[in-house]
């Protein structure tokens, strides 16, 4: 018979949990794009995980974790690289140009990469039939927005960054994928928050070169930045960088993982609300289209998951010597 532990969470931590996870990553898009109006984009990626990084690490180090080794900051970095560096990196670029209410669209395709990338699983992922469709409707979506964005372009009616800006979003899921199935191949023995402190540091020390070679510091200075923009900031170092994935990773300690990944589903709607309500961005019918097949897509690869299983009841045998009692027949739960 199963017991729950006796440090079970408190369910309002969960709910807090859950709700800056839903919340706080939904509009980091938003946020992103309010800070790179006033910050060159690399140097906001370098200011952000590097200052993030930092202040996690430091309070790894005071709560006695072991942060100096060799091994882990090598795979931490790597893994950093793919998904900060290049798959945030992307992200922080293309909203120069992209509205970000369609970057987080495009970005809510990233559990369809993931499945594509996880070759050892391909033989299971891909012989369901739910899986398969899930994984083609995802796509179809993907290449719905795509469709229109080139119809508009050809027609004169978007300009040719934008396309651009689109194609190069392909590229962050992708790497954010292969740096998650990397981090998971190359498990480390250092609590998760060591190694996401790692990550930020190094993926924040990458941005720092990619800013010379986009020749950001010519003509920026700090005094120049207004108010609104260090907010912006340093609400993505706080509550996007610190907040929100320590979060998630608690949460899959204490939920399964197919319930935290529910907030795939959040996400991308949180950031069309606040694009549209705050930064006046235009949704069209077909990218709102595109954004419902790719969250039915993630419904029909998770809906066996996501099926409630009814548990089976069995009342203990009656003991042989003994007399019947009401309390000899409690019912247990097998699973």
């Amino acid at each position: 018979m199963n017991t729950l532990s006796s440090n079970k969470p408190s369910l309002l931590l969960v709910i807090v949990a859950f709700a800056i996870v839903y919340v706080v990553w939904g509009s980091t898009y938003f946020f992103i794009q309010m800070a790179i109006h006033s910050f060159p984009p690399m140097l906001m990626g370098a200011l952000r995980f590097l200052t993030a990084g930092v202040l996690l690490l430091s309070w790894c180090a005071i709560k006695g974790d072991k942060i100096w080794s060799v091994k882990n900051i090598i795979s931490s970095g790597i893994s950093g690289l793919l998904m900060l560096t290049i798959g945030t990196g992307t992200v922080i670029w293309v909203e120069k140009t992209l509205p970000s209410s369609i970057v987080g669209i495009m970005v809510s395709a990233n559990p369809i990469w993931f499945l594509v990338l996880d070759k050892p699983n391909w033989k299971i992922n891909f012989r369901d039939k739910l899986t398969l469709s899930g994984i083609l409707l995802g796509f179809g979506g993907v290449l719905l927005l795509f469709g229109e964005a080139l119809g508009k372009t050809i027609s004169g009616g978007v300009a040719g960054s934008q396309l651009t800006g689109m194609l190069l979003m392909l590229i962050s899921p992708i790497a954010w994928c292969a740096g998650s199935l990397f981090s998971k191949k190359k498990s480390s023995d250092a609590p998760a928050r060591v190694n996401s402190a790692w990550q930020m540091i190094i993926a924040g020390l990458s941005f720092i070169p990619a800013s010379f070679v986009n020749h950001e510091y010519s003509s920026f200075h700090f005094s120049q930045v207004p108010t609104q923009a260090w907010m912006a900031l340093g609400y993505l170092i706080v509550f996007g960088s610190i907040g929100a994935y320590s979060a998630y990773v608690w949460l899959l300690s204490v939920r399964s993982a197919t319930q935290v990944s529910t907030h795939s589903y959040v996400n991308p709607v949180i950031a069309v609300l606040l694009g549209v309500m705050f930064a006046n961005e235009h949704v069209t019918i077909l990218q709102l289209f595109g954004l419902f097949m790719i969250l039915f897509s993630l419904l029909l690869i998770n809906i066996k998951k996501y099926a409630f299983k009814m548990p089976r009841f069995k009342a203990p045998q009656k003991p042989a010597n003994t007399t019947t009692h009401s309390s000899a027949y409690l019912l247990t739960i097998n699973k």
